[in-house]
Formats: C-alpha cells, sequence, structure tokens
C-alpha cells in the first residue's frame, strides 16, 4: 500500500516547541488576534463538539479547559499534526479526544453525533467542498451549528473563486521535497449555495479585516444550522457513539 505524503509534517514546529500552553482566547480571524471568539459556537456547555482538521488542536484546547463542553474531539488526518496534538494536550482528556483519521471517513461514521462542528482554517478550506458539507450535515444533530472560517480572499489579494474551484498552493513532504495541495478559497454566495444544497439553514456570512502584515488577508466567517431541531434527533448525549470507533 502506498502511503500518502503528510503534507502538514513541518506545520506549527516552531511554535510547538516555544508555546506548549492551552490558549486563553479563541480567534477565528487569520491573524489569531481579533474579532469575534468561541460565542460564534453558541453555549456549548455539555455538549458534543467536533474540530474539523484540528491541526495541533489549540482551538480545541481552549474550549476544553475554558468552556464546559461534554467532549471536544478534534480531528486531523497528518500524522505530524496528532502526535504534536497528544504531546501539547493529551493531558486534557477524556473531554478533549484527539482522533487521527481522515475527516470525511469520521463525519460519514458518525450519523447524529454531533451538536457543534467547526472548522478554523481546517478541513473545510482543504476538502471538496460538496463532499465535506455533505458528511457534515450527516454528522451533526438536527438543529446542530457548523461554524467555520476561511480566506475571504487568496494570500496576496487575488479574488475568491466564484464557483465551485480549488487552488494549487506549495507545500513540502516530510523530506522537505516540493508538493501541491488543493485549497478552496470561494466567494460568499458560493458557500451560501453550497450549504444550501446540502440542507443546510440559518446561513449567515461576516467579513473580518484584515490586520497589518504582508501575509495578511480577510477572513470570511460562516454558520449555518442542520435543519430540524435537538428534539427530533434519537439516543442520549452526550453517550459515546459509533465515532469512538474512528
Amino acid at each position: 500500500m502506498t502511503r500518502t505524503a503528510d503534507l502538514w509534517h513541518h506545520y506549527g514546529r516552531t511554535r510547538h516547541t516555544i508555546d506548549r500552553t492551552v490558549p486563553d482566547r479563541f480567534f477565528w480571524n487569520w491573524s489569531q488576534d481579533s474579532g469575534p471568539g468561541a460565542e460564534t459556537l453558541g453555549d456549548v456547555t455539555g455538549r458534543l463538539l467536533g474540530d474539523l482538521g484540528a491541526g495541533t488542536a489549540r482551538h480545541a484546547a481552549h474550549l476544553t479547559a475554558h468552556h464546559q463542553p461534554a467532549r471536544v474531539t478534534a480531528v486531523d488526518a497528518s500524522p505530524a499534526q496528532h502526535a504534536m496534538a497528544s504531546d501539547l494536550y493529551g493531558h486534557l482528556a477524556p473531554r478533549l479526544r484527539l482522533t487521527h483519521c481522515d475527516v470525511l471517513l469520521h463525519l460519514r461514521a458518525s450519523t447524529n453525533t454531533y451538536d457543534v462542528l467547526y472548522s478554523v482554517f481546517g478541513a473545510v478550506d482543504f476538502s471538496e467542498p460538496r463532499k465535506l458539507l455533505a458528511a457534515a450535515v450527516n454528522a451533526l444533530r438536527p438543529g446542530g451549528r457548523l461554524v467555520f472560517s476561511t480566506l475571504a480572499h487568496h494570500l496576496g489579494g487575488a479574488p475568491a473563486h466564484s464557483d465551485v474551484q480549488y487552488t494549487e498552493i506549495g507545500a513540502k513532504t516530510p523530506d522537505r521535497g516540493p508538493a501541491l495541495i488543493r485549497r478552496w478559497v470561494l466567494q460568499e454566495h458560493v458557500w451560501t449555495r453550497l450549504l444550501d444544497e446540502a440542507g443546510f439553514t440559518q446561513i449567515s456570512t461576516e467579513v473580518l479585516p484584515s490586520g497589518p502584515g504582508p501575509r495578511t488577508a480577510h477572513t470570511l466567517l460562516v454558520t449555518a444550522f442542520r435543519t430540524g431541531s435537538p428534539s427530533d434527533a434519537t439516543g442520549n448525549r452526550p453517550a459515546a457513539t459509533q465515532a469512538e470507533e474512528v
């Protein structure tokens, strides 16, 4: 079997060595320094949350330590990111669950599991959006909330795509060889249409302005809900589900 190279192997390693704290703030914007915070997720007390493309799980660790969720499951397909997250925040188990898995596979195996799903420049950016959003609807309980931040335009200033189209961006293999990774940078109306087609409702968007710096960017913050109300779902929350096995 041929394994896919871990294109996130080098990402975040410098910070991993110098900053091992649980963040005391939660930011959505690209610069990670201002704007709305965890309140965008609603009241997460006693809720089941999923962080899609969690990286080193810093956002998930903040929610676990500073809010009162039943559990936050931080999902990432990168072996390197999962290893760093485990080293940094493994002590927050069992309320923080670090899951090394493809996000799509995890969501598809997690029917009616989550109250809230979120992505901070994570899996929503790097997964084919029709597949990702369909899987997210499957994994949310009726009335559940999806929140994600994504680039409002390409780094460097080029406009976001006006249709469902990816951009190839540079990456590195673990041995520092050149590679390409697909990123979906889409305009607001495209995300809104895709969410509607997937079965989401109450879709709202907000552009968070960029801060200073050469690689800064405006952020598009998107919130949507699965149709239905929580009482429509069966099962007892927050009991373990089949998602525990993925």
